[in-house]
């Protein structure tokens, strides 16, 4: 079998899973890190001929991340492409499943997803079980500021940590807020992801002033894969 992948997350799971599957995948695909695949472009702006040329068996997107004209012009190519749709946990580990099973014909589940699972079953709040749980402004970008929103997948994995962000309720997934209106938040801490935007000590915080700053890794927060069996770790040491 022959894959590309378009998805950072996906490749990753599909070369440790099932190395030598793999035959293409994004310029943002950086695990694992000595992937030796062609490359194809950039998540949002594949080059859809050169994805052709590789003569993949199945092509692997994800909804919010892949655009749904370079996916039909794929399929209008004759290409198989399975999407997945990730919200919370739950979905991601069962999609990771479809996508090593179902799609790349693995016949057992890999033992990293395993353990992912058991991780996060054992996950609890950061400040203890009797703790209160913390309120948290998460920027994903700036100029302009965007915010996570509603159904994010990191933001699930913040709130079994617990780790309320503020505009979980908002209509829009990663809304564009001001400055002034998240500093006014009333939140506990701002939760600051070293992607997509890369917020460093010196890149972030300061736009915060007086509010704990947690710098994140976004791999361990974003990213649906290997990654997840240590994020629970990863991730409760930067909040704390």
């Amino acid at each position: 079998m022959r894959v590309v992948s378009l998805v950072p997350s996906l490749t990753e799971s599909v070369a440790v899973s099932a190395p030598g599957l793999l035959v293409g995948a994004t310029d943002w695909c950086s695990h694992p890190a000595d992937l030796d695949v062609v490359r194809i472009g950039g998540t949002k702006n594949p080059d859809v001929e050169a994805v052709v040329r590789l003569r993949p068996d199945l092509v692997l997107a994800n909804e919010e991340e892949n655009r749904e004209p370079d996916l039909a012009a794929l399929r209008q190519a004759g290409l198989t492409v399975m999407v997945t749709v990730i919200r919370d946990l739950p979905q991601a580990l069962a999609e990771l499943d479809r996508v090593l099973t179902a799609g790349c014909g693995l016949t057992t589940r890999p033992g990293w997803l395993d353990a992912a699972e058991e991780a996060w079953s054992g996950a609890g709040p950061v400040a203890g079980g009797d703790g209160p749980r913390l309120k948290a402004v998460v920027p994903v970008w700036r100029r302009p500021w965007m915010v996570l929103g509603r159904d994010t997948f990191a933001g699930d994995l913040l709130a079994r940590l617990g780790v309320d962000h503020l505009y979980a309720g908002h209509a829009e997934r990663y809304p564009r807020v001001p400055l002034d209106e998240l500093r006014a938040a009333g939140a506990d801490l701002v939760v600051l992801p070293d992607e997509p935007y890369r917020f460093t000590e010196d890149d972030g915080p300061e736009a915060f002033p007086g509010l704990p700053a947690a710098l994140v890794s976004g791999r361990h927060l974003t990213w649906y894969g290997p990654s997840l069996a240590e994020a629970p770790r990863v991730l409760r040491a930067a909040l704390r």
